[in-house]
């Protein structure tokens, strides 16, 4: 207790002088300042995560299979806002700072010239980074969730999906799971997949000695049937497919290409689903595309019938339903 008692003279003269008097003074409004900012960016990050959760659940719940445009723009502009907002705070946050323990600003003229210019040289690519990201958005080149594929200052190649967009960088999911971080001020050219609409392309090889217009009856029986034999195929086709005709001439091989319009994005599922018909339909027909079989049944010569063995009691299938018949030339 007298211990106490003695020291207490001494915490009396020191929260009485200069110094105890700066950090009651200063240091605590300084304090202040810095509590009072964290808290507010943390209240810029919940509100931007709150936005951002709301366009989500609106997606989930509704019935549109792809997000509207104006969905991503919005999601990607509170981003940006959230973002700069945060920057803005923690300029106004050091200016009050400065203020409050006295610096001369007139002081810092020479210095900030100096420093200005130091960071004009160092802080090039930060630069270049904000104002490609500020255009970026402005332009509407693309918004959260679309898919993308990046054209980057060193010839490399970003392609995936967007999972955040701020004014320095472009994240991207790329179908394997991994995450690219893309500086803004490195892009130099942008393909949007999903912008509006897309477009499948399915491209049918077939050998040159089909016939090809049966091959192309068999085709254009596909493209009027798409959406009626495949019911998730036709929530995604934005219009029937269309037979393009023939798209390049090989040794040995005929290119015959379809394309359909899709909803954004959707274009590679569309792709896989026509294939799966196309590949179907072919086979019902007898045709074999150029790669899998060696022959094509149904369509070839008649010759190669008139040389082809008896097939005996044992054998299954006159349909053309049995993968057997197209697995290997018989002995001639």
């Amino acid at each position: 207790m007298a211990s106490f008692v003695a020291a207490a003279p001494g915490w009396h003269g020191f929260w009485h002088g200069e110094i105890g008097v700066w950090i009651l003074d200063k240091g605590l409004r300084i304090t202040l300042l810095v509590l009072g900012a964290v808290l507010a960016s943390r209240m810029i990050n919940w509100t931007a995560r709150t936005i951002a959760r709301r366009y989500e659940a609106e997606f989930k719940a509704g019935d549109a299979l792809v997000r509207s445009e104006a969905s991503k723009h919005r999601q990607a502009v509170a981003a940006v806002i959230s973002w700069g907002a945060i920057v803005l705070l923690s300029v106004v946050v050091a200016v009050q700072i400065t203020n409050i323990i006295d610096v001369p600003v007139g002081s810092l003229a020479a210095p900030a010239a100096v420093l200005g210019g130091a960071l004009g040289f160092g802080a090039q690519k930060l630069v270049q980074d904000l104002l490609s990201g500020f255009f970026l958005i402005l332009e509407k080149q693309y918004g959260f969730g679309d898919l993308v594929r990046l054209e980057l200052t060193s010839t490399a190649t970003a392609e995936g999906t967007v999972e955040d967009v701020t004014l320095r960088v472009t994240k991207l999911r790329t179908a394997d799971g991994e995450v690219y971080t893309v500086p803004n001020g490195q892009i130099v050219e942008s393909l949007n997949l999903s912008k509006d609409w897309a477009r499948a392309v399915v491209d049918v090889p077939v050998p040159t000695t089909a016939d090809l217009n049966r091959v192309n009856e068999v085709l254009h029986e596909v493209c009027e049937r798409a959406m009626d034999s495949d019911a998730p195929l036709r929530e995604l086709l934005l219009d029937k497919p269309a037979l393009m005709g023939v798209e390049s001439i090989q040794v040995d091989t005929v290119n015959l290409r379809m394309v359909a319009r899709t909803l954004p994005g959707k274009q590679f599922e569309v792709g896989r689903r026509l294939r799966a018909q196309v590949l179907r339909a072919l086979r019902r027909a007898g045709v074999v595309t150029a790669g899998t079989a060696p022959r094509v049944g149904g369509i070839a010569p008649s010759a190669r019938r008139d040389t082809e063995p008896d097939p005996g009691p044992d054998h299954h299938g006159d349909d053309g339903s049995d993968d057997d018949d197209f697995d290997e030339e018989p002995n001639r």
